[in-house]
């Protein structure tokens, strides 16, 4: 714990000592002079990829160079996220990440000692993505509490969905289980698209998934939301309660985030976390976030984001032991 607090107290001290004076100073005053590339670990067309477009077209207004989105997918979007963090430090090749890439593959794979902040220098966080407990419609359960109860009368006959091993769906029906004290059964899909028309269909009973696709789905009445994974209540669907409002300190919520290689100098890591501020607050980029599903949640600080950034680690770390994905 001593170890976390005096992590904790250089993080937030060492954006103290970053006045902004200090830019030009340390000879990246001109910053940036040529386009920026910003690197997505997934395909086009995907929910990182389309909340990363309006906020890099905004950014690329406030700094005056071209902000390219540049797709490089595969291994779970760790490919992409290598090659970041193996480039140049000069602010001119950065990651949108999210925890599944940065945070709960490398430690799936038994990275025991994995410290994301030796590989990448935090910006900001862009946007959060709460997750939604979906249940097939007929499913005889109507709040969380009912669920658990069906669950312990049934044990091991109620069944979770996730888009595969390790994913953030996974990892948080494993959780929820272990809180609960009830045992499920974990089906994975190849990607989220076939694991929601199981649900859809009946051949599976749950899955926390993404708000933006739980809330249609539920207006629709193809499925039922019980409770968001997240740590508060969505505007978006403000009668759904929190599972931490029944199980506290549970938290599975998803996140998009900008990082840049370590080593990036601390003026240019200022700079882009107050353009990438900006563009988030933008009214325009809000809009299409928000109805996209995400809610805006830039960082105050890049401080602010390591922080929250361990702490995410932390808890995907204890949901990676629970899920049984660790030999630690």
């Amino acid at each position: 714990m001593t170890g976390s607090i005096t992590r904790r107290a250089a993080l937030l001290g060492a954006a103290a000592l970053l006045a902004p004076g200090t830019l030009h100073a340390q000879g990246a005053g001109d910053y940036p002079n040529r386009p920026i590339r910003l690197v997505v670990p997934w395909p086009p067309g995907g929910p990182i990829d389309l909340a990363a477009r309006p906020v890099a077209q905004r950014m690329a207004e406030l700094l005056g160079q071209p902000v390219v989105i540049e797709n490089r997918a595969g291994a779970n979007g760790t490919i992409g996220a290598a090659h970041v963090a193996q480039a140049t430090p000069d602010g001119y090749t950065l990651l949108i990440a999210s925890p599944g890439t940065v945070s709960i593959h490398p430690l799936a794979r038994g990275e025991r000692g994995y410290d994301p902040l030796k590989l990448y220098a935090p910006i900001s966080q862009l946007v959060s993505s709460p997750s939604v407990l979906i249940t097939r419609p007929d499913l005889p359960a109507r709040t969380l509490a009912e669920l658990v109860a069906f669950a312990k009368a049934n044990p091991g006959k109620l069944t979770y969905g996730s888009a595969g091993p390790a994913s953030i769906n996974h990892l948080s029906g494993a959780t929820l289980a272990a809180m609960a004290g009830v045992e499920m059964l974990h089906v994975p899909y190849q990607g989220a698209a076939p694991m929601m028309n199981d649900i859809i269909a009946g051949r599976v009973d749950m899955a926390f998934t993404g708000i933006g696709v739980a809330s249609r789905l539920m207006r629709e009445g193809k499925v039922r939301g019980l409770a968001l994974g997240n740590a508060r209540r969505s505007p978006a669907l403000p009668d759904v309660p929190t599972v931490g409002e029944t199980y506290a300190g549970f938290q599975a919520d998803n996140w998009y985030g900008l990082l840049a290689p370590t080593g990036t100098p601390q003026p240019i890591v200022q700079k882009l976390h107050a353009t990438a501020v900006a563009a988030v607050n933008s009214p325009e980029v809000r809009r299409v976030l928000e109805s996209g599903g995400v809610e805006p949640a830039p960082s105050e600080s890049p401080a602010a984001f390591a922080e929250m950034f361990l702490e995410d680690l932390e808890r995907w770390r204890r949901a990676v032991r629970v899920a049984g994905l660790s030999s630690d």
